[in-house]
This record gives structure tokens, sequence and C-alpha cells, in this order.
């Protein structure tokens, strides 16, 4: 007993002297690391470093899919960098969708703002998880497992979603393969489509090889 007593005043000790953060606003005119972005002299940080707009308005819509997504990741939003989140808009017109693609460095929350959405996603041993999601209802999607978004019945639908990253990366599985140079030959050896369809899926998506 007398060893662990003689022990807390330490350990007391040593957390009060500890270095804590409270924050760390990016500067993004520096490179981005694996540690996120160094941080923004404390005596330049202002409240609007903590305070983003970009989410109060619809997204420009993408004529292809029918959908926008406005991201505020910390490229966007400084304020995040070091704190282990993010966000999105997402607006969906009658019938929109966001292709199957996947979020390397973060789980998705997503929640319905209005109208429905189906979306679902896929595991790593290939099970399929298919919701409809309604407004004020939530879905989650683990991390780094391929998903997608697809907006139900005749009208619309917008949903914000929030990630456990301030970073958490993209890469849609339809513009990997065909708004690429992968070669035509190898996509079709790796994937088991016809070679036309895929050169087909390149004119569209703007890919070559």
């Amino acid at each position: 007993m007398l060893p662990i007593l003689f022990l807390i005043p330490l350990l007391l000790s040593t957390t009060s002297h500890a270095s804590v953060q409270d924050f760390c606003v990016a500067d993004t005119t520096a490179s981005d690391t694996p540690a996120g972005f160094p941080c923004k002299p404390e005596a330049n940080v202002t409240s609007s470093d903590f305070v983003y707009t970009g989410l109060s308005v619809p997204g420009k819509i993408i004529d292809l899919i029918n959908a926008a997504v406005t991201p505020a990741f910390v490229t966007q939003f400084p304020g995040l960098n070091g704190l282990g989140l993010s966000a999105l808009r997402l607006d969906l017109g009658p019938g929109g969708v966001v292709p199957l693609h996947s979020h390397p460095g973060a789980t998705e929350l997503l929640i319905v703002k209005s109208g429905h959405i189906t979306a679902g996603f896929v595991s790593s041993a290939n099970s399929v998880y298919i919701a409809t999601v309604k407004t004020g209802e939530l879905m989650i999607f683990p991390q780094g497992l391929l998903h997608f978004q697809v907006a139900a019945g005749k009208k619309g639908a917008v949903a914000f979603a929030f990630f456990s990253s301030p970073n958490p990366g993209l890469q849609i599985l339809d513009f990997a393969l065909f708004a690429s140079n992968f070669s035509t030959p190898l996509i079709a050896k790796t994937t088991f489509l016809d070679p036309e369809l895929i050169k087909k899926l390149k004119g569209v998506l703007g890919g070559s090889g």
C-alpha cells in the first residue's frame, strides 16, 4: 500500500505538468502529412477558424449522378485539424446516386435531413447490408468498406455525413476503373468485364488506356 500511496503524488505531478494542446488549426499553406497539417500560430487563430458555413446551402448538382457532395474536411475547414472528425452535405436529386465508394481513413455516420435514401455497404465477407433511411434516421458505414447512397422514391433527398477523421479520404470505384489510365485489357482481366463495355464506360467518364 505504501508504494502505491507514494506513486499517487508523483503521477498527479507528472499529469499537471504535461503539455496539453486544445487545438491545432491547420496551416493549409503547408503540406499535409500522416499526422495532419502543422498548426497555424496561435496568435493568428480567430473565432472564424472554428466556424464553417459551406454546408448551409445546397451544393452544385453533377448531371451524371444527379447529386452534389459538399465536403467539410480539414482542407475546407482547418479548425478540424487533429480533432478526429469531419462532415459533408449530400444533395440528391430524384434518382440521384453516390456510386460505390470507400473512405479509407474513416467510419461514416449518415443522417437524413429530408427525403428517403436507400443506402448500403458490402462487408469484407461479401455480405450486403441495405436499408432505406428516412428523415431523421441514421446509418453507419464502417471504415474502408464499399458503400453507396441513392435517392429513394420520386423526390430528392438531403443528408449530412460525419466522419471519424478530419481527412477521411475518398475512392469512387467507377472513377478508379473508368476515369483513370488503367488499361482496358488489365481491367477486363481483373474484373471479367467485356472490353467493349469498359471502353464505353471510359468514354463516359473520360478514362484512357
